[in-house]
């Protein structure tokens, strides 16, 4: 691109020898418009990611060959990066889910986080729980799963030492609650009998946690940047559950803490009121 030439795309771009090109030149005072047109015509044919990585390493080259004198001239100083929305499909890796776990979050979303990653269940499912549906003894509890049917959700240790702290010493209505009272003409399944105040929405526990992983879906951002960056779903952590089960072979019948044994049907129960 700075010599002036489109840049090879598809299999031409393997073993592609860069042209000669003069350092020199790039203070030539017509190199920014070709530039910035080259980068748009690039940027017509490649993803965000491809175009703003080459721009990056453009920038890191010039500003070294500055820094030794050898030119003057930015000529990259007027093209934007191309916005990146984040891919809220592909799973979590595992460095990222260990990071997750670091945050600095209250502990209701550190409870809500780790139930939602250990039981492969749905968030609205885990957020219709009430206390008296847990059995901590056993790691499980009983949910109404997608279509009404009452069925079993099972969790690993991460989960069984946080409960208790956040359960205190209440015995029924909802797991996760809001931080204020409930409102006026809130349904008396969904306000805590105990402390009076509401169950935790799907929405506002979904606003928490794009905000809490906003720097850990956009790594690279800036400081001043991340406010105006999306974070991650929920869906997406359980979508990583799910994929990081079956990676490890777990969703077989015979492995151990199968994917099945967490949603499993309540033999001869009621179904209860959704809430």
């Amino acid at each position: 691109m700075l010599a002036g030439e489109p840049a090879p795309t598809g299999p031409a771009r393997r073993g592609a020898k860069p042209p000669v090109f003069p350092v020199a030149a790039i203070d030539d005072p017509a190199l920014p418009e070709v530039l910035a047109e080259l980068a748009a015509a690039r940027a017509d044919e490649m993803d965000a990611d491809t175009v703003n990585r080459e721009l990056s390493i453009a920038r890191k080259a010039i500003g070294w060959w500055q820094r030794q004198g050898w030119i003057e001239g930015a000529p990259t100083i007027g093209i934007e990066r191309r916005p990146a929305p984040p891919d809220r499909t592909k799973a979590l890796a595992e460095n990222q889910i260990a990071a997750l776990w670091r945050l600095d979050v209250a502990l209701r979303e550190k409870t809500f986080g780790k139930m939602l990653y250990e039981s492969a269940a749905r968030a609205d499912e885990v957020l219709c729980l009430n206390v008296e549906d847990l059995y901590p003894q056993d790691k499980r509890g009983r949910i109404t799963a997608k279509g009404g049917a009452t069925e079993w959700i099972h969790w690993q240790s991460g989960t069984a030492q946080l409960l208790p702290r956040l359960i205190a010493r209440r015995t029924r209505g909802p797991l996760f609650l809001t931080d204020r009272k409930a409102p006026a003409g809130t349904p008396m399944l969904d306000v805590c009998p105990e402390t009076g105040r509401a169950r935790l929405s799907y929405r506002r526990a979904e606003e928490i946690f794009e905000e809490n992983t906003r720097l850990l879906a956009n790594p690279l951002a800036s400081p001043e940047d991340i406010e105006d960056l999306a974070g991650l779903t929920l869906h997406r952590l359980r979508h990583s559950a799910l994929t990081h089960d079956a990676e490890g072979g777990s969703s077989t019948p015979s492995a151990a803490g199968p994917l099945q044994a967490r949603l499993r049907p309540v033999p001869g129960a009621v179904r209860p009121s959704q809430c």
